[in-house]
């Protein structure tokens, strides 16, 4: 099983020419041609929390349907985050993970199934503060051990962690990889390593990197980085 994922912190829709356009969002998406994709800020941030995509342009017009706990009902994510994942791939199972924080972060958690074999993928967007991203680290994973059964992993997101090995990035458990795709941050002359992909051990990595397209370059803050992985 051949599976490629990504992960997109999306700026509220919002590009540096500062303009909010989910479809050019959408555009960057259809790029990079992703399995599972783990999107940040895909949700405004005040008020009904409503979604910078619209539902419709994913239904109608794109080869993912969105999977989160839809705790609002204009919203498509916790905390603004939200796994896409390709038409096709089962959807077992999905919840919120709760993350100890002062501000608006979360994380979403989903087990998925390609051809009945099944995975888990965590999305999430981490604290701007080192002690409360290493907490968050640790809720993720204790949520992870706490569930039914062991199975493959893929946790992604934009983790805010400037160090390249230390910090939140320590916390991880023995058993999972923390990737380095490469700099995603900011998206016009990437300086840091923001966004990362970690896997357990029982996924092959093919190949990691960040996608850095004329439209990348311009529809976020950040960057897209992405994952092909084996099982």
């Amino acid at each position: 099983m051949r599976l490629t994922f990504a992960s997109y912190n999306i700026h509220k829709g919002v590009g540096l020419d500062r303009r909010r356009d989910p479809d050019r969002i959408l555009a960057v998406l259809r790029e990079i041609d992703a399995d599972v994709i783990a999107l940040q800020e895909a949700d405004r941030r005040f008020g009904a929390r409503e979604s910078v995509i619209p539902r419709a342009s994913l239904d109608d017009h794109s080869p993912w349907v969105p999977v989160a706990p839809g705790m609002r009902p204009l919203s498509l994510g916790w905390h603004g985050n939200v796994l896409l994942v390709r038409r096709g791939i089962e959807v077992r199972d999905v919840c919120a993970v709760a993350l100890p924080t002062l501000e608006p972060r979360g994380a979403v958690c989903a087990e998925l199934a390609v051809d009945g074999r099944p995975f888990r993928v965590v999305g999430m967007h981490l604290d701007l503060s080192g002690l409360r991203r290493r907490q968050q680290v640790r809720a993720v994973c204790d949520h992870l051990k706490a569930r039914d059964g062991v199975l493959p992993a893929v946790l992604m997101g934009d983790f805010n962690e400037w160090t390249q090995r230390g910090g939140a990035l320590a916390a991880f458990d023995s058993g999972l990889a923390v990737l380095a795709p490469g700099r995603s941050f900011p998206a016009r002359r990437p300086l840091a390593q923001l966004d990362r992909i970690v896997v357990s051990k029982d996924w092959g990595v093919e190949a990691a990197g960040v996608h850095h397209s004329p439209q990348a370059a311009i529809a976020s803050d950040h960057l897209p980085v992405f994952a092909r992985l084996s099982l």
